[in-house]
């Protein structure tokens, strides 16, 4: 469990993008029990609050900053010390980058793009340091995973990238497990993608912690989402599902195992 402003090289921040946002903010407000706040200077961008305490945004896909074509998805960011720095980095691990930019007075950013495709961001706060939200609370961004085409080489960018250290894992037979841990806590995973789920290409996803998961899915579909993967089990770990809402935003969930002997 992580709480507070998150470390240099630990996922800082979430923005969902989605079309619909007043209908997106209705759905997420009845599923995860979010609420709202301003973003002075970010068209179509409210913050996501989780009680008192600040997750990620959510953008508005219809606002007139957004660039033509941008995909219902969920963004994830890193927060590291230089957003340049970091660009240069990624470029020269076999990435690719997009040059930094300010948002307002807030930080410094960069899109970039692994060696395998999949897109992240890189955060340098000024003013905003980012989410500080529970991560096992109801509703909070939990869990950060690429889903990628090479592990092998993956694994080796982000290790080198963020100074993660990989630990190769098999949670059940036949299904190995990259999980990175950043000062000895670990911070995300990698996994190669299953070929019977289809041509699903390299990406980031996350996954947002629920006190029960069937009654979450039962109220996810009952508000209009669609279930993707049903509820399922990994032993000593949790149980999962995805689900995409009625705007389109694809989205895991995940019911965190007890620690054994904890108190029900």
């Amino acid at each position: 469990m992580t709480t507070g402003t998150r470390k240099t090289h630990d996922f800082c921040w979430i923005n969902l993008m989605t079309p619909e946002a007043e209908r997106a903010r209705a759905f997420f407000g009845a599923l995860f029990g979010w609420t709202y706040g301003e973003m002075p200077g970010v068209p179509g961008g409210q913050l996501i609050l989780v009680g008192e305490r600040t997750a990620g945004a959510l953008m508005d896909l219809a606002a007139a900053n957004m660039p033509q074509g941008t995909p219902p998805v969920i963004g994830v960011m890193v927060k590291v010390e230089s957003a340049d720095a970091a660009v240069a980095k990624v470029t020269s691990l076999g990435g690719r980058a997009e040059p930094a930019f300010d948002v307002l007075e807030n930080g410094r950013m960069a899109m970039c793009t692994d060696p395998n495709g999949a897109v992240f961001a890189v955060w340098q706060p000024k003013k905003e340091a980012g989410m500080d939200v529970d991560s096992h609370a109801h509703g909070a961004p939990s869990w950060f995973e690429t889903i990628t085409s090479d592990v092998g080489r993956a694994t080796a960018f982000y290790a080198t990238l963020f100074g993660w250290t990989p630990e190769e894992q098999q949670p059940v037979p036949g299904m190995t497990y990259t999980l990175f841990k950043l000062d000895g806590v670990p911070v995300a995973g990698a996994m190669q993608a299953l070929p019977h789920v289809g041509d699903v290409p390299p990406h980031w996803g996350m996954s947002f912690a629920v006190t029960n998961a069937d009654e979450t899915v039962r109220r996810g579909v009952e508000l209009g989402a669609s279930l993707c993967i049903p509820v399922q089990e990994l032993p000593c770990v949790g149980r999962f599902a995805l689900l995409k809402s009625p705007q389109g935003v694809p989205f895991h969930i995940v019911e965190w195992a007890r620690p054994t002997g904890a108190a029900e």
